[in-house]
């Protein structure tokens, strides 16, 4: 039935298109004859990919918006890849084909100067400052992390990475101005109201869809009208739910998994604000936008099904092929900003902060070390001698009651089968 379906769709998409190509006299600008191939042969891409693709672990709305947003990941990775392949200049004078108002450079705004939140040399608006940092990215923070919570589902792993990434701004401002804030725009706006505002928002939603009763019904099988229309509503929430228990420190693997999951969200974070700077995209351009709406659809995904491989590696064999599409952009994105400016990336870190990032390093694998090698040596050292301190009294209490030395002899052999088990 799918192939019936996808040679259906094609067929009238190819209909449609050669409808297009011949009964239309084709005009003679040779860039948008082949910006309009480009996206024809996207397009195509798109309605075969969304038929025949692999689908995913989720299933609400459709699985066929899944596959939708899966097989736009394969055609913006080669987007990327052409990217990289090309001249730094004709890198940054190519964007002018999908927008002419690109390819041109632009300053980057610092947030920092001046940082007194009352300002009384300011007749008029002593809290001028505070107004100048209130721009759309406040509300953007907010949403932001609250589908970041959605996504994560950790409360502790999201704080986690909000407050790594202000230190990450604090390490980098002297790379992008843009990373340069006060100190009450880090910690107060940022971290505390609108990460913190979207994370405590983002977990009671959590809550709310854990309490969910999952019970579907059919639409034509409501008799309301009431209960159609809840019911078309409830099509965009999950079809069941699965609570995330990361349990980073149970095991090693699950341990160097979190710490991978937190490194890749922190570096899709920073290819944010280093691609818009070495391609000269200003931030509120529709292009940066469309990039964040990408991620939260693919972000998801991949999520899930990290999660799935983590929790069940004997069912999930092999990681699913949305979180290695995520892997792979972010890693493109990471060498199209290395390739376009590496000067801005090599400039040093200030010595107090590498010796921050230093310690920091040291401290994590001090604990690894610690709670995974030395406190299980420990732990099991401490357990052998409790067994044979429990055998030596149990030997002398035999012996003062006058036993025969075959129970002793059978004790010990019982110990030894025991401790070499353990």
């Amino acid at each position: 039935f799918r192939r019936a379906h996808t040679l259906t769709v094609l067929f009238i998409l190819t209909c449609a298109l050669g409808y297009v190509t011949l009964f239309e006299e084709t005009p003679q600008d040779t860039a948008y004859n082949t910006k309009r191939g480009i996206v024809a042969s996207i397009l195509v891409f798109l309605c075969f990919g969304v038929t025949q693709a692999k689908d995913g672990p989720f299933s609400r709305p459709h699985p066929a918006y899944w596959r939708f947003w899966l097989c736009v990941s394969v055609v913006y990775e080669l987007f990327l890849i052409f990217i990289l392949f090309q001249t730094v200049q004709d890198g940054r004078q190519f964007m002018k084909y999908i927008d002419p108002n690109l390819g041109v450079p632009l300053p980057e705004r610092d947030y920092g100067g001046n940082c007194l939140i009352y300002d009384p040399g300011n007749e008029t608006d002593p809290f001028h400052n505070i107004w100048d940092k209130l721009d759309g990215f406040v509300p953007a923070h907010f949403f932001g992390w609250y589908l970041k919570t959605l996504m994560i589902r950790d409360w502790w792993m999201c704080m986690i990475i909000s407050v790594m990434f202000e230190f990450l701004e604090y390490s980098l401002e002297h790379q992008l101005p843009n990373f340069s804030e006060c100190w009450w725009d880090h910690w107060i706006m940022d971290v505390i109201l609108c990460n913190g505002l979207g994370i405590y928002c983002g977990m009671k939603t959590l809550s709310w869809l854990s309490l969910k009763t999952y019970k579907w019904q059919g639409l034509w099988n409501i008799p309301t009208y009431k209960g159609k229309m809840k019911r078309i509503v409830f099509q965009f929430t999950p079809y069941s739910w699965v609570k995330f228990e990361w349990k980073p420190a149970s095991s090693l693997r699950r341990w160097l998994a979190v710490c991978g999951i937190i490194f890749v969200f922190l570096l899709a974070e920073l290819n944010t604000f280093y691609l818009k700077f070495v391609l000269w995209m200003p931030p509120e351009h529709y292009l940066v936008l469309l990039r964040l709406v990408f991620f939260v659809n693919v972000g998801g995904v991949a999520m899930r099904e990290i999660y799935d491989f983590m929790d069940d590696p004997k069912f999930h064999k092999k990681l699913g092929q949305q979180a290695w599409l995520v892997a792979a952009i972010t890693a493109t994105e990471f060498l199209i900003v290395v390739k376009y400016d590496p000067y801005t990336l090599t400039l040093s870190l200030p010595f107090y902060i590498t010796q921050c990032w230093i310690l920091g390093i040291i401290l994590v694998l001090t604990w690894t070390a610690w709670r995974f090698f030395i406190r299980d040596i420990t732990l099991r050292y401490k357990e052998i001698r409790r067994q044979k301190q429990e055998h030596k009294n149990e030997r002398d209490k035999c012996l003062s009651n006058g036993d025969g030395l075959s129970s002793i002899v059978d004790e010990q052999n019982g110990n030894r089968i025991r401790e070499r088990k353990l």
